[in-house]
C-alpha cells in the first residue's frame, strides 16, 4: 500500500463497467439468486408489454445445456430508429447504457415492474453473450452483445409480420461460479405471472429436460388462492373467498380465504414482481383488514368475554394475496424486493376495509365461521401462553431450571425425533439457526474450547458457562443426579468444524460427556455431524469431502483436467459460519440427506491410564483415537 493518496488514485467505471465490477449492487450477489435475477429483469420487460395492453403471449426458452435461455414477446418491439442524443439505434443504448429505457417519460407504460432502466443493460453486462432480435415495422432487427459490448452493428435480417422481442442470453462464467438455471424456480415465477395477469398466455420451454407447459388463468388470483389452498391440503373455513378488484389512485386485486391452518400465508405483488419483504401496500392489507374485521364484530357484539382479540389472531390459518399496480413504485434498490411508497398504505387500506366489511355484512353465515375462527386463535393462544407460563414457573421454583439465552430452542423438545446441536462458536451457530428445521432441530453454541472435564473437578465443571448451559439445554443433569427421563432431546448432535481445532472441540465434549453422563452413550443418544471440510465443483456437478483423503479421492475418480474434463473448483471451508445456511442444512442437518456418527462406548475404554495417553496427544490423535475404538459406533443414513 502506499501512504500517497491523490487524484490519480480515484478510479472512474465508465459504461457497463460498474455492472461487472460489483455485480452484486444490481442483482444482489453471483449466487443462484443473482443469477436467476437476470431472468426476471427480461422476464419484467416482456411482462411490462402485456400489463400494458400491448402483448398477449410471452415465452420463456431454457436451453438444453441448462445455461442459456430466451425469452420472447409479442408486444411492440424494442425501437431500432436512431436515437436523438447518442446517434447510435435505441436498441443499442437500452442494453449498453444504464439508466436509460422508455420508462421514465409519460405516455409509454401507465404501470411497469423495470424502472430504473438498468435492467436490460446489468443483463448485456453480465452475459458472456447477448443477441436481441426484434419484429416490427415489417422487418426483422438483429444485434449481438458480448460481456455488455456490441459485438457487431444492428442489422436487418428480412421482412417479417407482427411484432415482438427476443432475448437471448448466456451469463458470464468469469462473474459466475456456477451457471445452472433451476428449471423448478424459473416455472413457478412463469406460472405466477399468468396468474397476477388475467388471460396472458405463457409458455415454458425446458429443453434441458423436454417438457413444455403453458399457462393461462382467466380468473387470476381467486385461481391462484385456490391453488395454494389445494397444494398445502388445507381447510377452507368458508367456500366462495372474498375478492376485490378496485382503482382509485392505484389498482389493487385482492383475495382472501380463511383456513383452518396455524400459519398465515400472505403473498404480494407489485406491478407483476414478488414483494417477498413486504412493504407498505402489505401493511395497509394489514390495517384495512383488521379495522373491518374488528368493525363487524363490535357492530354484532361478538366480542367474546375474557380474551383479547389480537392482530396475528384476526391472520391465523389467512391465505392472502394482494397485487397492486402503480405508476411509480418505488423499490428498496434494484432487487425490488420490497415497496417503499408511504401513500399506498393508506390507500390500500382505504379500499380494503369498506370493502371487506361488506362482505362480511351481506355473508353473515360466512362472517360467523370467519369470527368463530378467529375466537378459537385467541383461545388457544391464551391456553398456550398460559401452559407456558405454568411450565416456567415450575421449572424456575421446582427444578430451578431456566434454558440458557443463547439457546434457539425447537417448537417440540419433547418429540422423539427432536434433536439438538452444539456447535462451535455464533457465526456457526448463526449459520445453523437458519438452516434449520425451527419445529424439532434445537441449536446451542459454545464459545471457543470447553473445559477438559478429565482433569477438572466436578465442582470446576459446574463453575463452566459453556459446560453449565449444556447440563440446562439437556435438562436430564449429570453425576448422581442424571435422569435420563428428563433427557429434552432424542439425539444430542455434536456439530464442530471438519478440521483439527473442530475434532479437539469434540473429543473435550465427548469426554464431558462420557465422564459426567455415560448413559447418553450407553442409550445411543449421541452423534456426530460429520461436515465436510471441501466443496468441489467440477462442471456442473458438487462433491463433497469430509478431510483431505476424501477430497484427494474424488479428484483421482476425475482424473486429469484436459478435452471433456473442466478443471476442479476447490473450495476449503474455515469453519462452519463460512456455509450459507441452505449449504450447511443439505450437508450436514437434513435428515433426508446427511450422515451421522453414532457413539456407544463401552464403559472398559475410558480407564485412566487411556485417557493420561490420550490426552497427551494432538487434537486430531486423540479425536481419531476415541472413534476407532468406539465398540458401537456406526455410520448410519437417519
Amino acid at each position: 500500500m502506499t501512504t500517497s493518496y491523490t487524484a490519480k488514485d480515484i478510479t472512474v467505471l465508465e459504461g457497463l463497467d460498474p455492472v461487472r465490477k460489483r455485480p452484486g449492487m444490481y442483482i444482489g450477489g453471483v449466487g443462484s439468486a443473482g443469477l436467476h435475477h437476470l431472468v426476471w429483469e427480461i422476464l419484467d420487460n416482456a411482462i411490462d408489454e402485456a400489463m400494458n395492453g400491448h402483448a398477449s403471449s410471452i415465452g420463456v426458452v431454457l436451453h438444453a445445456d441448462g445455461c442459456s435461455l430466451s425469452v420472447t414477446d409479442d408486444g411492440r418491439g424494442i425501437p431500432v430508429d436512431k436515437h436523438p442524443q447518442t446517434g447510435k439505434s435505441a436498441l443499442e443504448v437500452i442494453f449498453t447504457m444504464l439508466h436509460a429505457g422508455g420508462k421514465f417519460g409519460q405516455g409509454n407504460y401507465k404501470t411497469a415492474g423495470g424502472l430504473h432502466g438498468v435492467g436490460a443493460s446489468v443483463v448485456n453486462a453480465l452475459s458472456k453473450e447477448l443477441v436481441a432480435t426484434v419484429k416490427r415495422d415489417g422487418a426483422v432487427w438483429e444485434q449481438r452483445f458480448r460481456q455488455g459490448k456490441p459485438a457487431g452493428a444492428l442489422k436487418r435480417l428480412g421482412s417479417a409480420r407482427g411484432s415482438g422481442t427476443t432475448v437471448y442470453f448466456h451469463p458470464d462464467p468469469t462473474v459466475f461460479p456456477k451457471i445452472e438455471f433451476e428449471p423448478a424456480v424459473i416455472r413457478e415465477r412463469l406460472e405466477i405471472a399468468s396468474y397476477l395477469h388475467k388471460g396472458l398466455t405463457v409458455v415454458f420451454d425446458d429443453q434441458s429436460n423436454g417438457r413444455k407447459e403453458t399457462f393461462q388463468h382467466a380468473e387470476g388470483l381467486a385461481d391462484f388462492a385456490r391453488k395454494l389452498v389445494a397444494e398445502r391440503s388445507l381447510r377452507p373455513v368458508h367456500d366462495a373467498p372474498f375478492t376485490l378488484i378496485k382503482e382509485n389512485g392505484l389498482r389493487a386485486e385482492v383475495v382472501l380465504q380463511w383456513t383452518e391452518a396455524t400459519d398465515e400465508l400472505v403473498k404480494s405483488y407489485v406491478n407483476g414482481i414478488p414483494t417477498g419483504s413486504g412493504g407498505t401496500h402489505e401493511n395497509g392489507l394489514r390495517a384495512g383488514l383488521g379495522k373491518a374485521v374488528r368493525n363487524y364484530i363490535e357492530t354484532h357484539n361478538l366480542s367474546p368475554k375474557g380474551v383479547t382479540l389480537g392482530a396475528d389472531d384476526i391472520r391465523e390459518g389467512l391465505v392472502g394475496l394482494l397485487s397492486v399496480f402503480l405508476e411509480e413504485p418505488q423499490f428498496q434498490g434494484q432487487t425490488k424486493d420490497r415497496l417503499n411508497n408511504p401513500e399506498v398504505l393508506s390507500a390500500v387500506d382505504s379500499m380494503i376495509r369498506p370493502a371487506l366489511e361488506q362482505w362480511l355484512n351481506e355473508n353473515r353465515s360466512v362472517a360467523e365461521a370467519i369470527v368463530g375462527r378467529i375466537v378459537l386463535a385467541a383461545r388457544a393462544r391464551e391456553a398456550s401462553r398460559a401452559a407456558q407460563q405454568e411450565v416456567s414457573r415450575k421449572s424456575a421454583t421446582s427444578n430451578r431450571l431456566t434454558l440458557p439465552g443463547k439457546l434457539s430452542d425447537c417448537t417440540s423438545p419433547s418429540r422423539p425425533d427432536s434433536e439438538i446441536f452444539i456447535v462451535e462458536g455464533d457465526s456457526a451457530g448463526g449459520s445453523a439457526k437458519q438452516g434449520r428445521d425451527r419445529a424439532r432441530q434445537a441449536i446451542l453454541p459454545l464459545r471457543g474450547k470447553v473445559l477438559n472435564a478429565e482433569s477438572a473437578s466436578l465442582a470446576k465443571v459446574l463453575e463452566n458457562k459453556e459446560l453449565s448451559d449444556l447440563v440446562t439445554a439437556l435438562g436430564c443433569g449429570l453425576g448422581k443426579a442424571f435422569d435420563i427421563a428428563r433427557l429434552r432431546y432424542g439425539k444430542v448432535i455434536i456439530l464442530a468444524d471438519a478440521d483439527s481445532d473442530g475434532n479437539h472441540i469434540a473429543t473435550l465434549l465427548l469426554t464431558f460427556i462420557y465422564r459426567h453422563m455415560p448413559q447418553l452413550m450407553a442409550r445411543g443418544h449421541v452423534y456426530l455431524a460429520q461436515p465436510p471440510l471441501y466443496r468441489i465443483d467440477i462442471g456442473k456437478q458438487t462433491h463433497w469431502a469430509l478431510d483431505d483423503a476424501q477430497r484427494d479421492a474424488i479428484l483421482a475418480r476425475q482424473g486429469q483436467p484436459g478435452p471433456g474434463r473442466p478443471t476442479p473448483e476447490i473450495t476449503r471451508f474455515k469453519g462452519l459460519g463460512e456455509m450459507m445456511p441452505k449449504v450447511l442444512w443439505e450437508t450436514t442437518m437434513n435428515p433426508k440427506t446427511r450422515r451421522l456418527l453414532r457413539v456407544e462406548i463401552a464403559d472398559q475404554l475410558m480407564t485412566d491410564r487411556v485417557i493420561n495417553e490420550l490426552m497427551g496427544r494432538d487434537a486430531s490423535a486423540r479425536f481419531r483415537f476415541i472413534m476407532d475404538r468406539a465398540e458401537e459406533a456406526e455410520e448410519l443414513d437417519v
